[in-house]
């Protein structure tokens, strides 16, 4: 599937997340586990700010450098809330730092990793922008439906200028 979003380049405030996180790679990758586990305790989550979800990753700043399969990054199912008060047992908190983001609307089944090549391999090296080490991140929304081809989401990729 050949892709050409033109992302939205964006200045995304701190956040404050809720939820729960493993570690994984690609090679043993257990996103299903993580949110088998925290979908069922989200509505735990006090002072949520949307029913918007978030799975966000934690990569090594090597991570894309020396790219396998077998490297490993920490995979989070969160939500966005107001304040850190009464955190649900086997949920933390985590601050998403400010920074620039270019976020990619993507429509199609979420295991497709197509959008993902053409962001890394096509967009991001022919544009006027490097990764930044901050958290990568996909922001579920009203219209996110898991393993559904008409399924949308916004992809977050951290980024600073070249």
């Amino acid at each position: 599937m050949k892709h050409t979003i033109v992302p939205q380049i964006e200045l995304l405030k701190e956040k404050k997340l809720v939820g729960m996180h493993q570690t994984m790679s690609l090679a043993n990758y257990k996103i299903a586990a993580l949110w088998q586990a925290f979908m069922p305790k989200r509505n735990e989550i006090k002072n949520m700010l949307s029913n918007d979800l978030i799975s966000m990753a934690l990569y090594s700043p090597t991570h894309f450098v020396d790219f396998k399969p077998s490297n490993e990054f920490e995979r989070w199912a969160a939500a966005e809330v107001s304040e850190f008060e009464n955190i649900p047992q086997q949920m933390e908190t985590f601050v998403l730092p400010s920074g620039l983001y270019a976020v990619f609307h993507y429509k199609g089944l979420n295991t497709n990793p197509s959008i993902f090549q053409y962001i890394y391999n096509e967009w991001l090296p022919n544009s006027e922008y490097v990764l930044d080490n901050r958290p990568h991140f996909e922001l579920l929304g009203e219209h996110y439906k898991n393993n559904d081809p008409n399924s949308e989401e916004d992809i977050w990729i951290p980024i600073k200028a070249k």
